[in-house]
This record gives C-alpha cells, structure tokens and sequence, in this order.
C-alpha cells in the first residue's frame, strides 16, 4: 500500500534524472493525475492510493522520465498569472518573455483605441497578457498554425478575454494596409544547427516555432522590415530574440531607419529584447 507521502518522495527522487525540479514536477504531476489541489497533496499525504491511480500517475511520470515537458503533460502553464493551456502545436511560454508584456504595457497610453499586432502568437501568451491589463488595446494575434490558433482562442474563452481577434497569417501577410501603435513579437530565432535543439523541452516544442534561417535572424529581420508599413507614425515595435543576437539585430533596426533604438535584459540580466521606434 502506497500513500500520497510515499508516492511524492518516490517519484521526485526518480525525476532527480530527468528535472531540475523534481520535486515541483512530482507535486504538479500528482496534482494532475489524482484531481488534487497541492494544498490536498499535503494535508491529505497520509492517504492510500489504489491500483488505478497508481497506474495513470505511472503513465504520466514515465512521459516525464523520458524528457516530454511538464507542461505538455499537464497541459498548462502559467504566464503573467494566468493558467494557459498549451500542447504540441504551440511553445511553453517561458518567464523571460514576460519581458515583452512588460515593455509593451509602458507604451499603452489610456487613448479610447490603442491597436497592437502580436506575431506568431502561439498559445496566445502575450496578446491575452497585455489584454488583460489594458482593456483599452485592440489586438490582432497572428499565426501561420491553425493548430496554435485553436489553443489561444481557447486561452482566451478561458479567461473571458474579447479585446484579441485571432488572424491565421504568416506574419503580416493577412494583415492588409491594417496599421499600429504597437507591433509585438517573440519569433523563432535559434539557428538551425544550434545544439540546444536536441536538449531538454525543447526537443518536444515545434521546430517551426523555435527555429529560423540565416542564424536565427531570418524572421526578426523580416518583421523588422515590413513593420515599417504597418507601424503608424511614432509607432513601436518590440522583439524577443536570443542572449547573442543583439547587438546584430540593433544594426539592422538602425540600417531600416528606425529611432530610439534601446536594449533590454531579461529577469536574468541576460539581453532578451529590443524595443525601436518608428518615426517617418
């Protein structure tokens, strides 16, 4: 007979291979498999778990054993203090791009309009964080996955969010003569051979999503240069890209023309973002 305390110590000692956070995943996992709240996991510990349930919480942690994300396990993750659901088709929205809607959320002034394109957006993480806090955006949340699409307009229903309309685009393709105050975008930017793609969640997460051509600076160059016809005077555009990528990515804003051109460091103080303003 095995209880709730005995189940959490042996599965996070067995995760101790696979996670840097066993004992986090072994509490969330057991969570998920049993319906239980953390608060039940503990005040309940002392409980006998049947055969049933010894088995869907073996299923689940073997998934995780052999490296599939938590997340996808689970099938949510938190973002901007909001549960999203996530899976296959979309990224794990990560801390680092918290950034984004932080930055974004600085240059939101209380106009009654304020229009704003958010990129490849995924699970819809950062269109639904910024509209959360400004009720007075307008957001478009483009995606080239009707896959990743679904999943965001789910997020959405899910936290009674309607000031985002979901566009199926590869980048600014659908978007027409449409123009912004605010153009958005955590884009794939990790070179094609770099290692880290064969490592850890992100072996699971989509290539397409992850990755792009030329470095990893194919698509934030091609964001960069057709923002210009989307951007209203005095527009800002704001982009996620990798720790090395910076200073390359600062050039070419400044070759396209743009101004007020600034750098920001993620919660790690590692260079996460660039922010540029569009002037003409």
């Amino acid at each position: 007979m095995i209880t709730l305390a005995t189940a959490l110590n042996e599965t996070t000692q067995r995760l101790q291979k696979t996670s840097d956070s066993a004992r986090l995943d072994a509490e969330l996992l057991l969570c998920h498999s049993l319906g239980l709240s953390r608060t039940q996991l503990f005040t309940r510990d002392d409980e006998t778990l049947s055969a049933s349930s010894l088995e869907n919480c073996e299923q689940l942690i073997q998934r995780r054993e052999q490296g599939e994300p938590l997340a996808y396990i689970i099938g949510i993750r938190e973002f901007w203090s909001m549960e999203l659901s996530v899976n296959q088709h979309t990224l794990i929205p990560r801390p680092e791009t918290e950034l984004l809607v932080k930055l974004a959320l600085q240059h939101i002034d209380q106009e009654p309009a304020f229009h704003i394109a958010d990129l490849g957006t995924g699970s819809g993480a950062i269109a639904l964080a910024i509209a959360k806090e400004r009720n007075n955006s307008h957001i478009d949340a483009c995606d080239i996955s009707t896959d990743a699409l679904a999943i965001a307009k789910h997020n959405a229903r899910k936290h009674d969010i309607t000031n985002v309309a979901f566009q199926h685009s590869d980048w600014f393709k659908s978007l027409q003569q449409k123009q912004y105050e605010l153009i958005v975008s955590n884009p794939p930017y990790v070179a094609p051979n770099d290692i880290h793609l064969q490592q850890g969640d992100v072996r699971f997460e989509p290539a397409t999503a992850l990755s792009a051509a030329n470095d990893g600076y194919a698509d934030l160059y091609t964001i960069a240069e057709h923002a210009i016809s989307h951007l209203k005077p005095g527009g800002h555009l704001l982009l996620e890209h990798g720790f090395e990528q910076q200073e390359k990515l600062m050039a070419q804003l400044r070759a396209l023309g743009y101004s007020q051109i600034n750098a920001h460091n993620d919660y790690a103080q590692k260079p996460r973002a660039v922010s540029a303003q569009w002037i003409n």
